[in-house]
């Protein structure tokens, strides 16, 4: 499972010029399923996603995490974070998950994520043809494997 978590201001998800979530301050979360993913890897994800202190404390340190924070949640799929590119110049996704499995396992951590900070999660809409919108806040952008802790 591959995550890009990115501290936002706001961010937004449309499906054919529908706006279909949008948070303020909180995190984007690009999430990727991989075929051999299982609930280990969504537990372990979900864990340090909500527990990650990437927030400012009072003194500008990134002390806080997102739930101290008050922040919300964006999770949206993303199939391409687990590509392939060593080979050739067009990318493989051989690694990524069934959309079927995947769509379960994406529905699970977005759960595990709403059940550990006690708040409900925006989402895109797994398999969609998704716009994504955001404005990046530090930048702060960070990439977590659950297959590299």
């Amino acid at each position: 499972m591959k995550l890009v978590i990115q501290r936002v201001s706001e961010a937004s998800v449309s499906v054919d010029n529908e706006l279909i979530s949008k948070i303020g301050k909180g995190l984007l979360v690009l999430v990727g399923i991989a075929k051999d993913d299982t609930i280990k890897d969504l537990e372990y994800a979900a864990q340090k996603l909500v527990q990650m202190r990437i927030f400012p404390d009072q003194n500008g340190v990134m002390n806080i995490s997102v739930t101290e924070a008050g922040g919300a949640l964006l999770l949206v799929s993303q199939f391409t974070l687990l590509a392939q590119t060593r080979k050739g110049n067009r990318p493989s996704y051989i690694d990524a998950a069934a959309p079927d499995m995947a769509t379960r396992l994406y529905d699970d951590f977005c759960e595990m994520v709403a059940q550990k900070t006690g708040q409900p999660v925006a989402k895109g809409i797994f398999g969609a043809d998704m716009q994504v919108a955001l404005i990046n806040d530090g930048p702060v952008t960070i990439v977590l494997d659950s297959k590299q802790p």
